[in-house]
């Protein structure tokens, strides 16, 4: 993706992120509904044109999402849709491969949140090197004149019970649904996304006012490189936070104002 896609795309991805880590979302139920979402977006050319539409206003276009979605999926996948929906989109099939990667964050999230993404990701990548060094398999897995039914019964007795749920509902469903892809450029993109999911910091910043652009950019490259990692700031204005702000990283509770948080930031990474 690029130019509009690509900023629609990381505007959606915050939002499932910030769903995801502040409500009590089932993020395994969530990826499902986003398939399904994906599934119907993918059938339906005339339905995603009009989504995608410049000339249709964002308001008009998200109420659409609503009275099609609305009593299918839960409220929590309608106002991601919706929220797509008003985004400006290069091409209508950038909006059906993000929700597509949306539904797949939703399972990677699902794994991080039952503590086992790291071997989500081990899964997947073993799995594609299975596949890589054994032509039947990947015959069986790509086979256009088999039914998804089919390919799903035998990941299921390949998978079942041998690797965590995320990674089996992941595989499922890229060999169910490749939609154009190679399995081979499927499982590597499965991959990168866990890799990227594994790298991940989540910091709650909770500020008295709305911090601005640039003092977002500085917190998060000071985090950043105090973690030695990519760090998410999910943020939230509080006005009992007289003259400062808090930060959370996982169980470190950093207090104090922005300045001077900063300055312990790069003192520390000086030591």
């Amino acid at each position: 993706m690029n130019g509009a896609s690509r900023e629609a795309l990381a505007a959606a991805r915050e939002r499932l992120d910030a769903l995801t880590d502040f409500m009590s979302v089932d993020a395994a139920a969530l990826a499902d509904e986003l398939a399904a979402v994906t599934a119907l977006l993918d059938r339906e050319a005339g339905l995603r044109r009009v989504l995608t539409d410049p000339a249709q206003s964002g308001e008009a276009k998200a109420a659409l999402v609503q009275r099609l979605l609305g009593a299918q999926v839960s409220g929590v996948a309608v106002d991601l849709v919706a929220g797509m929906a008003r985004a400006r989109w290069s091409q209508p099939r950038d909006l059906v491969d993000a929700t597509e990667q949306l539904a797949d964050i939703a399972d990677l999230t699902a794994a991080e949140k039952r503590g086992n993404l790291d071997e989500v990701e081990d899964e997947l990548f073993r799995f594609g090197r299975i596949v890589s060094s054994s032509t039947e398999l990947r015959a069986a897995l790509t086979d256009r004149t088999a039914g998804a039914a089919a390919k799903t019964e035998l990941l299921n007795r390949l998978l079942g019970g041998r690797a965590k749920p995320a990674t089996e509902r992941l595989v499922v469903r890229l060999v169910a649904a490749p939609r154009g892809r190679s399995l081979e450029a499927g499982l590597e993109s499965l991959s990168k996304l866990a890799a990227e999911r594994r790298d991940r910091l989540v910091a709650v910043v909770t500020s008295a006012v709305p911090l601005s652009d640039t003092q977002k950019q500085r917190l998060g490259a000071a985090l950043g490189k105090l973690y030695g990692r990519r760090i998410h700031l999910n943020l939230d204005v509080d006005p009992d936070v007289v003259g400062g702000m808090r930060v959370q990283v996982g169980d470190e509770v950093i207090n104090g104002s922005l300045a001077d948080r900063l300055d312990e930031a790069a003192r520390r990474m000086a030591s």
